[in-house]
């Protein structure tokens, strides 16, 4: 693992100033993929303003709600545009700054062993077929190089502060395409072998 530079090929880089280094035995502390969901301004797809508000350079003035962000230094290793696009604006080995105030299996802090996801969308649309498939291809290759042995929502880290990737996220149709991209390519199954989807519930299930 200790070679792999955590720039994935199958994404778009577009380099974010938002991020530190993880702390201990990273890259191999690396257990936990977090699923989030973003639109900017909020419900309207397309625009640049994720990329701008990941990279430091968003236009505050550019929509009346962005007045909130400022001085917001945010970043998410992947964004997931709404057509399967995929960009990456931090290495997986480094600590992308998208969980904030968060916790699991008794663990604080989960940007220190997370890898996060934004799909671009909102809590009250669904998700395109694209960014499941997308999204299934990315948590497989995201395997192949790290530990990861959980799934969570971002609503299931930080519980009553979080609330994405929202009701609308559908975890069965991730996992059925987990499954079946493994059974397209046997070579793949060990990749999702053991893999808890969300509240401990394992991939066999």
């Amino acid at each position: 693992m200790s070679s792999f530079d955590g720039w994935l090929p199958l994404a778009e880089r577009y380099d974010s100033p938002y991020f530190d280094a993880r702390p201990g035995a990273a890259p191999d502390d690396i257990t936990l993929l977090v699923i989030h969901n973003i639109s900017l301004p909020l419900g309207q797809f397309g625009t640049p303003h994720v990329s701008d508000l990941f990279t430091g350079r968003i236009d505050y003035n550019a929509d009346p709600s962005f007045a909130d962000l400022r001085g917001l230094k945010v970043s998410s290793h992947f964004f997931i545009r709404r057509d399967g696009r995929v960009i990456q604006y931090v290495s997986a080995n480094d600590r992308a700054w998208h969980a904030g105030v968060s916790r699991f299996c008794g663990r604080e802090k989960c940007n220190d062993f997370a890898i996060g996801v934004e799909l671009e969308g909102s809590d009250v649309v669904p998700f395109e077929a694209a960014q499941y498939d997308a999204l299934a291809a990315l948590t497989i290759a995201l395997r192949q190089h790290y530990p990861l042995t959980d799934v969570q929502g971002h609503e299931h880290i930080a519980p009553g502060r979080k609330t994405d990737p929202g009701p609308l996220f559908d975890w069965e149709c991730y996992r059925k395409l987990l499954n079946q991209k493994a059974l397209d390519e046997p070579a793949l199954v060990s990749a999702i072998a053991g893999l808890r989807v969300v509240k401990g519930v394992p991939q066999s299930q």
